[in-house]
């Protein structure tokens, strides 16, 4: 614990003014105490170089800490959210606020390193009575209740409105706010002492690693030893640079001074590398590199007994295959393998490592190894990742995520060496967002650098892999970085970023795609257009380093010819041939490059972030953590639409602020009542109303789609903003506006404003890179995609700006926010060094002395009545387990009461109960915390004596009832069980004999009355069921009763129903499974004559002459006519001997022929009712030919038909069923052809017949 220096809370200084909380930071800020505490809130001043607190075992102390229980840390602040996470099971957010240069990248990489290495020890001790006189809480790990702003319980239901125990002692409040202080009193060590000692009685801890999913948390149980502590202290330099240090720090120390930097003609190093830290990086570099530096160490260990475990069981599981796959690759292999970019992507099930783990936990430790050969580092960190547990595998990647992405997104400015061009959501659910400012690729100012990425894969890439990359070690060769500077560290941070890759899962061949298009990119800057006038006058260019182009386009596995088109040809058609398209001018051209290098490299920072999204998400859904570290508040020499976009950014994070702490907390005590002076502060809300205000903000002009160059925008914007209090005008001449931010007043220039903001890739670029094979490449353009629809036009940047900021703030909105504040204590980046007014306007703007005054005169924490009695009504024994003694107002005042604290620390408003001070919101909880217990050991207690009580009765009881009856009763249920056997042997075998003698009888006596009124009918399949003794009886009996029936059913026929019997099986035997109407005619009786034409006068007449009494059939059918096919009604008479065609009116025979002269009928398969009758060769037939009939009745025609002709010759005439036949007409022969037109039954129509020539074909 520090020595007070200055204030640790800021609430607590004596006479609070502006001048003296700047004064507590400064003093504060000279020793190196560079946080301060805001009630909950965190001051954090960036110290410009690597201070020796923020080590792993700080992690340690702070997470078994409460937040005012150590020194001001930012490691407080982030183990409050994270206990308030798990405790209260509501949403956190820790939101970093502050300016460009500020340290919130920094301070971010610290509240990650935290998060992923904090462990909370849950101490097994007995809980100890609650006492009423005690008024302060024990040291003890606990959690403390976060700041009053961040509780989201500000609504609800209540009936009584009472105001009670306001604090009309201000120096009450001041003292509860003093204790946390390092000065505690007597009597606060006397109890904190006692019941630390009362935890240390079982000295074994309960380490449980963080789960960044907060499901279920891997516990491990381990001692913690000294010599494990012992390795968790940084050293002075890190062991990134460590390697670089060595020699000169062994050779001849140097003492380095506090604002002392290094300095090289060509590397330049940064401001965080002076004091006692590391010479080229900040100390949360550092902290990461001892950590990666400590797996390194691990590797070594651990791949030497992986050596000997194959020695010893060479077959092993998959990792012996993999380590013998190492072990048996030669010397060079080795060597190149050791300095290559790509490591091992192969994966083995926890299966797997953990027989691996117990067989290493088995074995003795080897002695060291004779050889020099050993594996590839990249080969080791696969290994080494494989026997870590899914938790650590968890941390490996968030960390190496950061990593990873800090090389992409971050920058060297003007103001900020390690500046963040990318808005961050770090969610533990878990996930980043934000897109980088893709204009940095191209455009740099003098002093300042482009990402990370370019100079580490230049300086940090061994010779194989800038050959494969086809690039050069000189910063200088490359026209995107050119005029900026290299550092050392670049050199060495390569290492951790390519083995952030690996860590993070990527294989390979994603490894080796996203180098070649950070590549791709370095050379695309450097292609170079060349003006050329074309034959016809206009005006085109040419790539003067063709070179760069071939070697681009082996990067991108695409032909050169098609990169030069893309790039110097618009509209260009994807071709390979060189006059496709219209020529570009050479500026076009390179606006064209220019723009594919922002794009390519933006599209690639996305795939990156979805990797890495993917790589750690959570497949359940529970409470969330959340990092904001969004731009900084950014003011430059020459400010454009970036500053823009990220002002803009920071008004929005600040009128957030402003919104949900300065004014919500306010407007809630007016609403509950409690007597409240109004706090001034400054509302930014109109400002950013004059930015993205719907129709008439800035954002929105921008987006207004008539505007075609800047000078029309800039009259656009003076137009729809003059009058506005924070819209300024530069002068008449001047091609900028300026605009008074929260922070400040900035000047921005229009120039460029429009082409930013519609930074759009031409669609032929897009079809060309969609050529290359690189599956990466086609992946970041699937616009280029052929194949792929025309969607809507894309959205410009000004509104992916405001839909993110929209997004992002609406996931803020509703979670518990923690703010930290970061301050720039100097402009020159050096140590120690305190500019008094740029600290005292950054506290001005920031409004942090109404936030100060807030939480001095405010109360730090409030919840409503209904869950504030829910949650503490176990510590009175009046209210618990149920209150019933009025209504839950006064339960609550029942229970403040009795409390050991001072009732002037609670007020009772309408809708909540509020707390004035952090210390009563932790010794509350630590209450409740020992009453919980109490009361698990009381039910403990309760249910084992209950439980141990009622199995002893029982066990009692049964052991006198056993003893007691056990002899008796196994002798009399012996003789009963052999009477009871004898009796029942006897009375089965009688009972089965007359059973089955009463079952035959009754089944014979029961036959004709068991029989269906309708069993007579030969169909009738009916028989009453037999017992199954009966089954070949009941069989028998069955089929004599049928012939009985069958034989009854045939006397009952007169000799009509004969011969329509007769008429149905023969249609039966002609027809069945033969033609499709056949089954619609079984139902239909046969009736022969449907005219009635046997009692026509005339007819009698006609049949007289012609000897054709007998009417077999008569019916109106149609005849098909020969030559059109259309249908002609006519009257058919069937006689026992011919048959006749009549008139239907005039009953005039037209044709007689005999029915020995017909020998074949013709039909389809199909639906139809069309048959055609071949009449034989004679002089009738060659002069007539065949008929050919439509009617509905075609089955009974055929079939009596049939019949006629066999009574008539003496043999059946033949039936042809077929899709196609032919027919006689006269003197030519016509080929009937029948089509199915797929129609159903119930839209069954007449069918549509048809001649062409000798054929006639039948759709039906």
């Amino acid at each position: 614990m520090e020595e007070e220096i200055g204030t640790w809370d800021s609430v607590l200084l004596e006479n609070l003014s502006e001048d003296s909380f700047i004064s507590n930071i400064h003093q504060r800020y000279k020793r190196d105490y560079i946080y301060t505490y805001i009630g909950t809130s965190v001051v954090a001043l960036n110290p410009y170089h690597h201070i020796s607190e923020h080590s792993l075992d700080n992690v340690r102390n702070y997470g078994n800490k409460g937040i005012f229980q150590l020194p001001p840390h930012i490691y407080g602040l982030t183990n409050l959210a994270y206990q308030s996470l798990k405790d209260q099971s509501e949403d956190q957010c820790v939101l970093l606020t502050g300016e460009s240069g500020a340290g919130k990248t920094e301070t971010f990489k610290m509240i990650v390193n935290f998060l992923t290495h904090i462990q909370e020890r849950s101490l097994c001790s007995t809980p100890s009575v609650l006492r009423k006189q005690s008024s302060t809480s024990s040291t003890s790990s606990g959690v403390v209740h976060s700041h009053r702003r961040a509780s989201s319980s500000c609504s609800g239901t209540a009936n009584f409105i009472i105001c009670k125990n306001r604090v009309d002692n201000p120096s009450i409040g001041i003292s509860r706010r003093q204790s946390p202080s390092p000065g505690p009193s007597q009597r606060s060590r006397t109890r904190a002492d006692s019941i630390e000692r009362q935890t240390r009685r079982n000295i074994r801890e309960k380490i449980v690693d963080f789960d960044f999913s907060h499901h279920k948390s891997s516990e491990n149980i381990s001692i913690l030893n000294e010599s494990h502590a012992h390795h968790l202290h940084p050293a002075k330099s890190c062991f990134k640079h460590q390697q670089t240090q060595a020699n000169a720090c062994l050779a001849t120390p140097i003492a380095l001074k506090a604002g002392g930097c290094s300095s090289s003609p060509k590397y330049m190093t940064t401001a965080y590398g002076s004091g006692s830290g590391c010479r080229q990086c900040g100390h949360s570099k550092c902290i990461r590199a001892q950590s990666l530096e400590k797996e390194e160490q691990a590797l070594r260990g651990s791949n030497s007994r992986l050596a000997s475990v194959h020695k010893m069981h060479p077959q092993r599981g998959s990792c012996s295959n993999l380590i013998r796959q190492h072990s048996t690759e030669s010397q060079p292999e080795r060597e190149r393998d050791r300095h290559s970019l790509m490591g091992s992507t192969q994966r083995i099930s926890l299966y797997d490592a953990h027989k691996i783990s117990k067989v290493l936990a088995e074995l003795p430790q080897p002695p060291p190894p004779t050889s020099n050969i050993s594996p590839t580092p990249s080969a080791s960190s696969s290994l080494h990742r494989r026997h870590k547990s899914p938790s650590q595998r968890l941390r490996e990647c968030v960390t190496c995520a950061d990593v990873f992405l800090e090389a992409m997104g971050n920058a060297c400015t003007l103001k900020n060496n390690n500046s963040s061009r990318y808005g961050k959501l770090f969610d533990i659910e878990i996930d980043f967002k934000g897109d980088p400012m893709g204009t940095r690729i191209t455009d740099t100012t003098i002093g300042e650098r482009n990402f990370h990425i370019f100079y580490q894969l230049l300086l940090g890439a061994d010779l194989q892999l800038l050959k494969s990359l086809k690039l050069y070690r000189n910063v200088e060769r490359y026209e995107l970085l050119r005029n900026t500077t290299a550092m050392e560290e670049d050199r060495s941070n390569f290492h951790y970023t390519k083995r952030s890759l690996d860590v993070l899962g990527l294989c390979c061949d994603e490894i080796n795609s996203i180098f070649r298009v950070i590549a791709v990119v370095l050379k695309l800057g450097n292609f170079i257009f060349v003006p050329v006038t074309n034959i016809d006058g206009t005006e085109g260019c040419q790539v003067s380093n063709v070179y760069e182009v071939q070697e681009t386009a082996q990067l991108l596995n695409l032909e050169a010819q098609v990169l030069i088109n893309c790039l110097t040809r618009a509209n260009s058609s994807n071709s390979s041939h060189e006059d496709v398209g219209s020529e570009m001018d050479a500026r076009q051209a390179a606006s064209n490059r220019n723009t594919l290098c922002r794009t390519l490299y933006s599209r690639l920072f996305t795939w990156l972030v979805n990797k890495i999204n993917e790589t750690l998400k959570s497949n359940q859904r529970e409470k969330n953590l959340a990092l904001l570290d969004f731009y900084g508040f950014e003011v430059l020499d020459h400010n454009s639409f970036e500053q823009f976009a990220i002002n803009y950014s920071a008004e929005k994070i600040h009128q957030n602020f402003v919104f949900h702490v300065l004014r919500s907390e306010q407007e809630l005590y007016m609403r509950e009542g409690l007597e409240w002076s109004r706090i001034d502060y400054f509302d930014n809300e109109s400002i950013c109303e004059l930015i993205d205000k719907p129709s008439y903000g800035i954002l929105s002009l921008i987006n207004e789609s008539h505007l075609s160059n800047n000078e029309a925008l800039l009259l656009r914007i003076q137009q729809c903003c003059a009058g506005h209090p924070n819209f300024m005008t530069s002068g008449s001449n001047s091609m900028c506006f300026q605009i008074r931010h929260f922070a400040n007043v900035v000047n921005y220039s229009i120039n460029r404003f429009l082409e930013k903001n519609s930074d759009m890739l031409p669609k032929y670029i897009s079809g060309a890179f969609y050529q290359s094979k690189l599956s990466l490449v086609q992946s970041l353009f699937p616009e280029g995609n052929p194949r792929r629809q025309a969607t809507k036009k894309p959205s410009t940047l000004a509104s992916n700006i405001r839909t993110q900021l929209q997004t992002l703030l609406a996931i803020v909105k509703h979670r518990r926010t923690h703010y930290v504040f970061c301050i720039k204590p100097n402009e020159g980046k050096q140590p120690h060094q305190f500019d008094l007014a740029l600290v005292q306007h950054q506290v001005r703007y920031m409004s942090l002395m109404p936030l100060v005054h807030l939480c001095r005169t405010g109360h730090c924490f409030h919840l409503l009545h209904v869950k504030f009695f829910h949650r503490y009504k176990l510590l009175n024994s009046l209210t618990w387990p149920h209150f019933h003694g009025g209504s839950q107002v006064e339960g609550i005042a029942l229970i403040i009461r009795n409390l050991p604290l001072p009732s002037a620390e609670f007020t009772i408003g309408t809708k909540n109960v509020f707390v004035r001070s952090p210390r009563t919101v932790y010794e509350l909880e630590q209450f409740r915390r020992l009453r919980i217990g109490e009361l698990a050991v009381l039910i403990q207690k309760m249910f084992r004596m209950y439980h141990a009580r009622k199995r002893y009765q029982r066990m009692r009881h049964s052991q006198m009832v056993i003893s007691s009856a056990w002899r008796t009763w196994r002798a009399r249920e012996e003789y009963r069980s052999l009477k009871y056997k004898r009796q029942v042997k006897w009375a089965i075998d009688v009972i089965g004999r007359y059973y089955r003698q009463w079952k035959i009888r009754q089944f014979l006596l029961t036959i004709p009355l068991r029989l269906p009124p309708n069993t007579l009918s030969p169909l009738s399949t009916e028989w009453p069921a037999s017992p199954v003794f009966l089954a070949d009886a009941s069989r028998l009996l069955r089929s004599i009763y049928h012939r009985w029936k069958c034989y009854i059913y045939r006397n009952s026929f007169d000799q009509t129903a004969r011969n329509r019997m007769r008429e149905k099986v023969t249609a039966s035997i002609i027809f069945k499974d033969r033609k499709a109407s056949y089954a619609r005619s079984v139902g239909h009786p046969f009736v022969g004559d449907y005219v009635r034409l046997r009692h026509n006068q005339q007819w009698k007449k006609i049949c007289a002459e012609t000897n054709d009494q007998y009417v077999v059939f008569a019916d109106i059918i149609n005849k098909i006519a020969r030559s059109s096919g259309k249908f002609v009604p006519i009257l058919l008479v069937l006689s026992t001997s011919s048959l006749l065609l009549l008139d239907q009116r005039t009953l005039q025979i037209k044709y007689r022929v005999p029915a020995s002269e017909i020998y074949r009928m013709s039909l389809s398969p199909y639906l139809d009712d069309i048959a055609v009758f071949h009449v034989k060769a004679s002089e009738f037939g060659r002069k007539k030919g065949d008929f050919v009939f439509q009617t509905g009745h075609v089955i009974e025609i055929v079939t009596k038909m049939f019949l006629v002709i066999q009574n008539a010759t003496g043999k059946p005439p033949e039936i042809h069923i077929s899709t196609e036949f032919e027919a006689n007409f006269g003197q030519q022969t016509v080929i009937f052809s029948f089509k199915y037109g797929g129609m159903s039954d119930l839209a069954q129509g007449p069918p549509k017949v048809t001649r062409k020539g000798n054929r006639m074909e039948i759709i039906v």
